[in-house]
């Protein structure tokens, strides 16, 4: 078998480079390609106090893998005594769940307790172990390597646009229908409320034009996600108004994709400046998604 390693958090356009080679390479040699992710995220385990990064799920992260090339993805769980592994005790691991004759990993790839492991070591292993190493370039987009850490700096100035750019499609991320104060629906512009995973990463607070997916189909959506000042303020959530759909969702998951950040989260004078304010967003989110 031929195997990529790494974190894959959000599947971006440079980890997709990565598995096509790795799937290049395996078909060539009639291999099978693997991809290894973790589970929880590393970051998750080793500073559990840190602010929420996750820019995808373990289950995102198998359906972008296998999109990408792999023909199977093994997930470990990683947990403390995973990430006490030495680097030795990690290869011993990796290749315990596979034979592995080939392992692809990009420069920067670490592994073992305290990052001791590197490319030069896993090199060094391979050659007394019995299989050969690939290291893939990053590749650059808008003049920058892309990242997982740009991305996230990126979603965090609300600039999901450049994002998308980064990961070859729109930001997305699942919740499901919770009730919440209903002031949309007296607002002229009934929203549903998400419950959003408490590890995923969100944009800036703002207005957006976002896709919103779910068993009834995909429709346009303007989403308000912050603490809703006009009405005192309080818990950051995603409130989101579907165009061209009406119906009862409580209790559904639905997905949802940033598209496009339209303005800042602010306070009016009056519901009523809301509200019209809403429509003029409504009118805006049609004009994005096309």
């Amino acid at each position: 078998m031929h195997l990529a390693i790494g974190v894959f958090d959000g599947v971006h356009l440079g980890h997709r480079a990565l598995i096509a080679h790795l799937a290049r390479g395996a078909r060539q040699a009639a291999a099978t390609a693997v991809a290894a992710t973790f589970d929880p995220l590393p970051i998750q385990v080793l500073a559990p106090g840190a602010p929420a990064s996750a820019l995808s799920d373990v289950s995102d992260r198998v359906k972008l893998l296998r999109d990408a090339g792999a023909d199977r993805v093994v997930v470990f769980r990683f947990d403390p005594a995973f990430a006490n592994l030495s680097a030795d005790g990690f290869i011993d691991r990796v290749r315990g769940a596979c034979d592995v004759r080939r392992i692809v990993v990009g420069p920067d790839f670490h592994f073992g307790r305290r990052a001791e492991g590197d490319v030069e070591k896993l090199r060094a292993l391979g050659q007394r172990i019995g299989f050969v190493v690939d290291v893939v370039s990053p590749i650059e987009v808008d003049g920058a390597i892309v990242s997982s850490t740009r991305i996230r700096n990126l979603l965090l100035a609300g600039d999901v646009e450049a994002a998308a750019r980064l990961l070859g499609r729109p930001y997305s991320l699942r919740g499901r229908v919770v009730h919440g104060a209903k002031r949309g629906r007296a607002l002229g512009f009934p929203t549903i409320n998400l419950a959003l995973p408490k590890e995923r990463l969100l944009p800036r607070d703002g207005i957006y034009a976002m896709w919103a997916e779910m068993g009834e189909g995909r429709f346009k959506a303007a989403a308000s996600l912050g603490v809703r000042p006009t009405f005192g303020g309080g818990e950051r959530v995603l409130e989101a108004y579907l165009l061209d759909y009406s119906g009862e969702l409580y209790g559904e998951e639905v997905e949802v994709a940033f598209v496009k950040r339209l303005r800042d989260e602010i306070a009016f004078a009056s519901p009523a400046e809301l509200s019209a304010q809403i429509a003029r967003d409504v009118e805006e989110t049609r004009r994005a998604l096309i």
